[in-house]
């Protein structure tokens, strides 16, 4: 019996609709695997090039390795810049705890992206991205849920290197001292087109660690505010502060960098080389930002702060202790608190900020081969102010 044209036409879109859904099928695997802008299929593991700390006396050596696949919900980054934080040093010298290694530091990573996963959104092959101190957490729990990822109240935030990592194939993550770094996209940072990557890199620790504490004080235009150690952190903290309108009372032990802190913006340099030099500002600062990476005698600089204004200490010693004279700290009425980093939302905002007010670090562009003379410099307080890697000489 000869079928009419609408039979005809329903059952041809029935084959027609099979044939595709068996094609999907088939496809499947493949559209779940990351591809690049010339369409390359990846599905092994990402083989890296840096340099890694082998040991506990942190001498950084060339490393090749790998990284885990580019996932569903993952980019890859080709990194151009990769700026040197002092908690490289402190972590790959077992200052804060013992280390698995081999070990790539750096956690200032900026680059251009090469590949996405199928469910990456946020991103594209070609966009400017960046990674700062961490890489996950648990993305369940009220801080997680709030923005404030780096406090994630279940599993802790996973940091950028050092931290273990099953998808990792040497176990633990890999830092952005390398040329490349596979990450999930929810914890990589947008870098606008009007900012240098190399200027950008800093932003994503240095950057971040100063603006967070700082913004949590709400200060008016016109407050006081002081900042101590002037190095990565500390000259970053002056130039944000300035910019949102404070006055900025810079503490330094190095005579050397007046003038370049002048330059920031500091409204006055106060060079310490005992505490007698801090007793004209007993109690004049709104609030006070200590960078200073090591432990010292802060009372004196805490009674800097007015009563009831506050002193945050961003800087980590080994093994994270402070002396602090309590006798000091119950008569001068002062909050004292520490500060991390900041969440993901945070630091795109300070990302985006310094772009359009053009808040740039101080940088001291290097090859890969300088990385032990720098890490020397840095804690002879020589660097001027963030050295930063250029990715090609790896």
């Amino acid at each position: 019996m000869k079928e009419n044209n609408g039979n005809s036409s329903r059952r041809k879109f029935i084959q027609q609709s099979a044939l595709a859904g068996a094609g999907l099928i088939l496809a499947g695997p493949i559209q779940t695997l990351a591809q690049t802008e010339n369409n390359k299929i990846i599905e092994k593991n990402i083989t890296s090039k840096g340099y890694a700390g082998k040991d506990i006396q942190g001498i950084m050596v060339p490393w090749n390795f790998e990284r885990r696949p580019v996932g569903d919900n993952d980019i890859l980054i080709d990194i151009k810049f990769s700026g040197i934080c002092h908690s490289d040093l402190h972590t790959i010298k077992g200052h804060w705890g013992p280390q698995q290694y081999p070990q790539v530091p750096g956690h200032e990573i900026a680059g251009i992206i090469t590949a996405v996963g199928k469910n990456v959104t946020k991103f594209k092959i070609g966009d400017k991205a960046g990674v700062g101190c961490m890489v996950n957490s648990c993305m369940k729990c009220a801080s997680c849920k709030n923005g404030e990822e780096h406090h994630c109240e279940t599993t802790g935030m996973v940091g950028t290197y050092g931290s273990p990592e099953k998808s990792s194939p040497s176990g633990i993550t890999q830092g952005g001292y390398a040329n490349n770094i596979v990450i999930t996209e929810h914890f990589a940072i947008k870098i606008p087109e009007s900012i240098d990557l190399k200027y950008a890199a800093p932003l994503l620790c240095a950057g971040i660690t100063t603006y967070s504490p700082m913004m949590k004080v709400k200060f008016k235009k016109g407050d006081k505010i002081g900042v101590v150690g002037i190095g990565g952190l500390g000259h970053i903290a002056i130039k944000l502060a300035v910019s949102k309108g404070a006055d900025v009372y810079a503490f330094t032990t190095s005579a050397s960098k007046v003038d370049d802190i002048k330059g920031f913006g500091a409204k006055e340099v106060i060079v310490v080389n005992s505490t007698e030099d801090l007793k004209p500002w007993k109690g004049k600062l709104e609030f006070i930002i200590s960078t200073v990476p090591y432990g010292y005698e802060m009372s004196a600089y805490i009674d800097c702060v007015k009563p009831y204004g506050y002193f945050t200490q961003v800087g980590q010693p080994v093994n994270g202790e402070l002396a602090i004279n309590n006798f000091n700290m119950i008569f001068n009425r002062v909050n004292f608190n520490g500060s991390l980093i900041g969440g993901i939302p945070e630091t795109q905002e300070v990302m985006d900020y310094c772009a359009e007010n053009k808040v740039y670090p101080q940088i001291q562009v290097i090859k890969a081969s300088e990385i032990n003379d720098a890490w020397d410099k840095v804690v002879n307080k020589q660097a001027r102010y963030r050295y930063v890697i250029d990715a090609s000489t790896f």
